[in-house]
Formats: structure tokens, sequence, C-alpha cells
């Protein structure tokens, strides 16, 4: 019977054997880590099913968002770990940088758990129908001071020092203050839309001091993006905001009936008929708000037709809708005013002939033989 053995390298043995311990602390920590990677991924998983099963929401998002930064982390701490080792045994001069690139790499990989919690936060406010230009503000702003807390630190361990640049800040930012003055106004005005909400995503928005009319579909720091209702993009500047009236037509109640409607002069002793029966029909249509201000009324005397108006609201205020219900009161009324054996009056104009003269009225006489 032959017997295989298998021979080990030279090179290797050499290796291990001058560099034992080297070996053994680099195969202890990748081991540690390893399994502290498998101890978190079921960890990981145990949460998510523990979490799917509870009546609140914002359990899912804590772990969705701090799933994969944790795996993260501990490769950044096993690897950096296994760097110290190898630096400590081969008299690298590595060895003080390591501890600050792992500090670093622990800041940016924890600021990106939280930037993740943010925008999941923000996500799971939208779908529950929280007012998306409220939670974006305030995420954009939870961002900027994540952002701000990883600069500081960062800047400190990198040796530069914080004082000096506040003090250079100061003056600096006066320069850009003065410089940038329009992108500030246009930065504080997108506060102002914040706080005040005049309007938010998704609403139809009119100004009658300026041409702007569409629905308004993002809100930055610096400019306010509108769809026009002929599908054009139109960026306004934040800061047009704090100076111009704008109008929300997407906040209105109830969406108005305003016409005014003539019949003939012939019909004149039809007239109280037609306005009851007029108002009976909006009294009693069911899509009419009841609950607002109904008026039918003889208004004026027109050149060619006696004048009433009908003044009335909706329950709907979709544009579509609303027009449909115009459309059947003003057929209704047109059928109420047929039914009075009445007629709506038309432009006309009487032309009354005091004398004529003598040929005319000889052209109009018959012939003595009919000719």
């Amino acid at each position: 019977m032959n017997e295989h053995t298998f021979d080990v390298p030279a090179w290797w043995t050499d290796l291990v054997s001058q560099n034992y311990d080297w070996f053994w602390e680099v195969s202890i920590a990748l081991a540690i880590t390893l399994l502290a990677g498998f101890v978190w991924r079921f960890f990981r998983h145990s949460l998510i099913r523990l979490t799917s099963r509870t009546k609140s929401h914002w359990d899912d998002v804590v772990v969705e968002s701090l799933g994969t930064p944790g795996n993260w982390i501990i490769i950044a701490i096993g690897a950096t770990w296994i760097a110290d080792i190898t630096a400590r045994n081969f008299d690298s001069e590595l060895v003080t940088s390591i501890p600050v690139a792992r500090q670093l790499s622990l800041i940016i990989l924890v600021a990106w758990a939280i930037w993740r919690l943010i925008s999941r936060v923000e996500e799971h406010h939208i779908n529950k129908g929280s007012d998306p230009t409220t939670v974006q503000m305030v995420g954009k702003i939870a961002k900027i001071v994540v952002c701000i807390l990883i600069v500081m630190p960062v800047f400190q361990m990198l040796g530069i020092t914080i004082s000096g640049l506040l003090a250079f800040g100061g003056v600096g930012g006066l320069v850009v203050g003065l410089a940038a003055k329009d992108l500030l106004a246009n930065f504080f005005g997108s506060l102002v839309i914040y706080m005040d909400q005049p309007f938010k995503v998704g609403d139809w928005v009119r100004s009658p001091d300026r041409n702007i009319e569409g629905t308004v579909e993002s809100i930055g720091f610096r400019v306010t993006r509108i769809r026009t209702f002929d599908k054009r993009p139109l960026y306004v500047p934040n800061s047009i905001f704090t100076s111009i009236s704008v109008e929300n037509p997407s906040r209105m109640l109830n969406r108005r009936i305003y016409e005014t409607i003539g019949i003939r002069y012939q019909d004149a002793r039809k007239m109280n008929a037609v306005i009851d029966a007029v108002r009976t029909m909006l009294q009693n249509h069911a899509d009419i708000d009841q609950e607002q201000t109904l008026i039918v009324n003889f208004n004026a005397f027109g050149a060619s037709s006696l004048d009433f108006f009908v003044y009335t609201f909706t329950k709907t205020t979709n544009w579509v809708e609303y027009h449909q219900v115009k459309q059947d009161v003003l057929l209704r009324i047109m059928e109420i005013i047929h039914e009075q054996d009445a007629d709506i009056a038309f432009p006309t104009r009487m032309l009354h002939i005091d004398n004529l003269p003598e040929r005319v009225m000889r052209s109009q006489m018959p012939s003595p033989n009919g000719l």
C-alpha cells in the first residue's frame, strides 16, 4: 500500500517560523471578525423576523437602516485590527496612522447609518400621508446637521484647528454673503416656504402678480420647480415668493358656479316661475353644497334680455368633476326655461321708423293690376 504525503512548501514554513506570533494573532483576529460577521447577520435576520410581527413600523425602519452599515463596521474594525497587528510585528511606520484610519472609517460609517435612518424616516412619513414639504425640509436640515457633526471631528483628527477655521469662516462668511446675497435670499426664501407652508409638493399654485401658474413638483433650497399646464418646467427662485401674492387653488373648499342667464322680454311674466324652479332644482341637486351660499334672483334689464343670475357652490373641488356638475346644472336650467314656455334670449335690435318718404310709401303699396 502506497502512502501519500503532502509536502509543505519551504517558503511557507520559513514564513511561519519567522513570524509565528504574527501568524497566530492575524488568524485569531480574522476568525473573530468572521465570527462577528456571522453573528451579526444571524442577529439581523432574527430582528427582521421579530419586527415584521409587530404593529409598529418604526422598528422595521431602524433595522433596515442599520443592517448594511453594521456589516461594514465589523469589516472596518477587523481590517484595521489586522493592519495594526501587521504594522506592530513588522515595525512599520503605519502604526500611528492605523488608529486614525479606524476612527475615520467608524465615524463615516456611523454617519452613513444615520443618513440612511433619516432617509427611511422621510419615506415612512411620506407614505403615511404626511406633508412631503415639511418632511423633506426636516430631513434636509437633519442631514446638514449630520454632515457638520462629521466634519468637525474629522478636521480635529486630521490636525486642522477648528478655532482658526471658525475665525476664517467669520471673515470669509461676510465676503461670501455679500457676493452671494441672491443665493442666501433664495435659501431664506425656502425656509419661509417651509415654515409658512403656503403650498406643498403637488399643489396647484398661481400668482396674480407674476405669470406663474402650475403644479409644484419640488421645493429646493434655491428654486421651486413648477410644472405649468402646458407641461413646461418653470423654475422660480424662492426669494420671489417672499415678495408676491400666491394663490393656492388646491386648498379651496368648494368651486363656484356664477352664471348670468337672460330670457326674452316677451317672457317677462314667466320670470318668477323660472327663478323658483331653478332655485328648487339647485336645492335638490346632489352635487351642490347646501351649506354654502345659494342665490337665484332677477338681476337686470338687459339690452335684449331679462337677466337673472345663479350663484352656488359645488361639493367637489376636482376641476374635471366640477365642469361635469356645471354642465348638468346649465342643461337643467335650459330645460326649466323651456318647460315654462319661455326661451333664452339672444341679442336683438328693434328699429322704429316714425315717418317714411312718400316715394318709399308708394313703392310699398300694391299696383292696381296686382303686379
